[in-house]
Order: C-alpha cells, then structure tokens, then sequence
C-alpha cells in the first residue's frame, strides 16, 4: 500500500501598509506565500504548486499577486525611507 497526498504550507513574507481595492482603507496588508507540495507517506517532497497573495487587515479581502508583483513588495516592505534596500552593516573577519 502506497500513502500519497498533498499538504499546504502558508508563509507570511511581510506586512505592508496599502490602499485596500476592496474597502478602500489605508490598512495593513500581509502578504502570503502558499506552497502546496507532494507527500509520500507523510513526508512533503516537492511542491506541486505556488501562490501568492495579499490580505487586508480591516476587511479581510485577499487579493492574488504574481511572483514578480510578490518580490516588488516585499523589497519595497524593507526598503528605508530613502527607497534603498535596507541592509545589515557588514564587517570583515580581520577587522
């Protein structure tokens, strides 16, 4: 006998501050990333399948996004002020 299936996963990329095209609120957006992947005998192999969405925090409306609208998001969630990337200071071994 062969167990097989498929499991969810949901991952919570970041937390944006939008207009909602539902209710029309400033409100907080989280954006979701849902992986659906492959299970042999419990265990999840590969995915099948990735999604991405946005979800107002007032009224609940999830919106789809594409990959690429996904990745513009959550550069743009830790980005500074100024609009550059927001990066941890490095420092080299010998220093």
């Amino acid at each position: 006998m062969i167990i097989f299936g498929t499991r969810g996963y949901l991952y919570q990329l970041a937390i944006l501050t939008l207009v909602c095209g539902g209710c029309g609120n400033p409100a907080a957006h989280t954006l979701r990333k849902r992986v659906t992947k492959f299970t042999l005998f419990f265990v999840p192999l590969f995915p099948i399948s990735t999604r991405y969405a946005t979800q107002c925090t007032f009224c609940g409306r999830e919106q789809k996004v594409t990959k690429e609208q996904a990745e513009q998001l959550q550069t743009q969630a830790t980005a500074t002020p100024d609009g550059r990337p927001h990066t941890q200071p490095h420092q080299h071994p010998g220093a």
